[in-house]
């Protein structure tokens, strides 16, 4: 029961839990201000020598442990490949490295691979196209700082790659700062509904002065909408005699797989309905399942079980769920270390579908998770008109604007688990943060371009196999 009174001259209510406690004289920004004593903004620029911290190709070879063997080599090429994709695939030994540098202690549900990468075009229920993050893998309750940090240091990478001067790519990774500090003070002068929803995607481009984009933007959006299910089915499969169709193989990056493993993967389908809001299940009692393939996929999962199941529906139109597996995080060995306490996760892939739900203003509406041979997996629509930008083929000028628009989406990403106002009030006015956080991006980008090196030393010698062009 609610319980009602008279107090100060206004209702008093009892604290109902899970709804804010309001005391007097109660400021998150003060708050948040009051942080800089004791982690002054400058100290973020700091990026420590680990005299433990493991070499490139051990690093490599540690996250390969419980993938698919004949696979990793693929990944080590794609790794290889530069020093962005290195970033790309590396999320734990930078992890290693962020638990090591200043931290607030103030949490949020992060991405934990915010690289420029992860950040993309994607259909939302009524058709249109959103852009936001679309990669979880490594989705934690987390350092805020750590999302920020791997952000601003693959956009200077991404600047390097091409061809950008050194003064250019610092400008990218100081703007992308500014742009999320300046957006999470937006959010926190805003009712909070406001807020949860705000810097829709058509004001995007306005919001963070992001027009040089504008060009790219409308090719990938196009794009994207062409990227569909039926699209990929129409290209990867073929009538089977039974009337209705299979998938062709395409080694190594489609196959087929055998009976009792395809059965498997269909039969996760049943879990996997119950982990969805009822009103999903109409749409997806109206298609049978036709066939299961095996297909890699990304760089940094590469390796991981990932299948395709095809569906049909009355008019033989095609829906292609995908069933990844759903590794433990990256950054879970390091949130200890870093001081911060880890609940138990129940199955990994609940914990990669709420950590997306938790981030994104729109998800997928068959977002969900299942268990495949006592393997946790994801599920979710394949090729659901998903369109991203390369940050690594953009100009030099527009590389910038992609800064200034993913940090953007990044501070509105991390508002709906963290106060916006309490990081707004740590963040502050001025560039303080924004002047340490390039400096520590610059300084980490030397950092994995060194890691690069290595590991194609590594590749080199033999002591790592790589498989490229893959």
């Amino acid at each position: 029961m609610i319980e009602t009174g008279e107090g100060a001259g206004s209702p008093r209510l009892t604290h109902i839990p899970g709804f804010a406690r309001r005391a007097a004289g109660d400021s998150p920004k003060a708050e948040g201000k009051a942080l800089r004593q004791r982690v002054p903004r400058a100290a973020h620029a700091d990026l420590a020598q680990d005299a433990g911290r493991p070499d490139a190709a051990t690093a490599v070879e540690e996250s390969n442990r419980g993938r698919i063997a004949e696979l990793t080599p693929i990944r080590v090429g794609r790794m290889a490949a530069t020093p962005f994709a290195f970033l790309r695939g590396s999320a734990g030994l930078m992890a290693y490295d962020l638990a090591r540098t200043p931290m607030t202690g103030v949490r949020a549900q992060i991405c934990g691979d915010a690289h420029a990468g992860n950040f993309g075009l994607y259909g939302d229920a009524r058709g249109g196209l959103v852009i936001d993050l679309n990669d979880f893998d490594e989705t934690v309750d987390g350092p805020w700082e750590w999302d920020l940090k791997r952000l601003a240091t693959s956009l200077v990478l991404a600047g390097r790659e091409t061809g950008a001067d050194e003064d250019t790519c610092h400008r990218a990774a100081y703007d992308t700062v500014g742009s999320y500090r300046r957006t999470m003070r937006l959010l926190a002068k805003l009712p909070a509904l406001d807020a949860w929803n705000a810097i829709a995607d058509e004001e995007l481009v306005s919001h963070t002065d992001a027009h040089d984009l504008l060009g790219t933007l409308e090719r990938v959006s196009e794009k994207a909408r062409a990227n569909t299910s039926g699209r990929f089915a129409a290209k990867s499969t073929e009538a089977a005699a039974d009337g209705g169709r299979r998938f062709v193989d395409a080694p190594p990056v489609l196959r087929r797989v055998p009976d009792a493993e395809a059965a498997a993967v269909a039969a996760s389908l049943g879990p996997y309905l119950e982990t969805l809001p009822e009103d999903r299940l109409p749409l997806l009692a109206r298609h049978a399942v036709h066939d299961v393939a095996f297909r890699i996929v990304g760089t940094g999962s590469v390796g991981t079980r990932s299948y395709v199941v095809l569906l049909l529906d009355h008019r033989d139109e095609p829906l292609v769920l995908q069933v990844k597996e759903a590794r433990p995080s990256a950054l879970l060995p390091h949130l200890a270390t870093a001081g911060h306490t880890v609940a138990p996760v129940p199955h990994e892939g609940r914990r990669v579908v709420l950590g997306q739900k938790r981030m994104q203003v729109v998800s997928d509406i068959l977002l969900g998770w299942t268990t495949v041979d006592g393997r946790p997996f994801q599920v979710r629509q394949f090729r659901n008109r998903k369109g991203s930008v390369d940050p690594a083929a953009l100009t030099a000028d527009q590389i910038d604007d992609y800064g200034r628009m993913t940090g953007a989406l990044l501070a509105r990403a991390h508002s709906h688990s963290a106060d916006p106002r309490l990081l707004a009030g740590y963040c502050g006015k001025n560039d303080e943060l924004d002047t340490a956080l390039a400096a520590f991006a610059v300084a980490y980008a030397d950092r994995t371009e060194a890691d690069h090196a290595d590991l194609l030393a590594a590749v080199r010698s033999g002591r790592v196999a790589a498989e490229t062009g893959v």
